[in-house]
């Protein structure tokens, strides 16, 4: 079995608006040890993250208490919205649960970038079998993954674990089989 922990990062400062460097405020720092006191026991073997700064560091406490090196994967990324800061994100957001190919001019579809998170897992799972894999992921990144394995899985779930940060899902999988899938909320 492949037990793969999806670890959502911690808040955010949302007034930094480069998604790329935005990092955790002080409340998002703190709560990093809750990731880590999560973890701590669950004897992991690999850790994995999006490239993107908040990805990172919600999980870079865990990796150096237990000696291990942070692999980035860049389809593990968030979702690109556009090349501007958009003010109306809830609405954005309905419209692309809606139509999973909606996107702005320079933004991704939902439907990219689930295919590309997909890949990227299916790869892990190919890679580190039977293996324990932590993953540094995001909201919109992470949704697009659990609707993939259950449809039903749609805008009032993505809605429901938007304000949770940090939020943990463990899938187990046995190949590439879906077996178990459980959320932690760690606040």
């Amino acid at each position: 079995m492949t037990t793969v922990y999806f670890v959502r990062h911690c808040e955010p400062n949302y007034d930094n608006h480069d998604d790329l460097t935005r990092e955790l405020s002080p409340k998002g720092l703190q709560d990093c040890q809750l990731v880590t006191n999560f973890l701590s026991d669950k004897n992991v073997d690999i850790v994995l993250s999006s490239p993107l700064k908040r990805a990172i560091d919600t999980v870079k406490p865990f990796a150096q208490s237990q000696n291990l090196t942070i692999q980035t994967v860049a389809d593990f990324r968030e979702r690109k919205i556009d090349d501007i800061w958009i003010e109306d994100f809830d609405s954005f957001t309905a419209k692309q649960w809606e139509d999973f190919s909606f996107k702005l001019e320079n933004g991704e579809s939902l439907q990219e970038v689930q295919n590309r998170n997909i890949a990227a897992l299916q790869k892990c799972l190919q890679d580190y079998s039977e293996k324990t894999i932590v993953i540094g992921s995001h909201g919109t990144a992470l949704s697009t993954i659990l609707h993939y394995y259950s449809q039903h899985f749609g805008l009032n779930d993505f809605l429901r674990i938007k304000p949770l940060m940090p939020h943990i899902v463990c899938l187990e999988f046995d190949k590439f089989t879906l077996l178990s899938l459980k959320e932690y909320t760690l606040l």
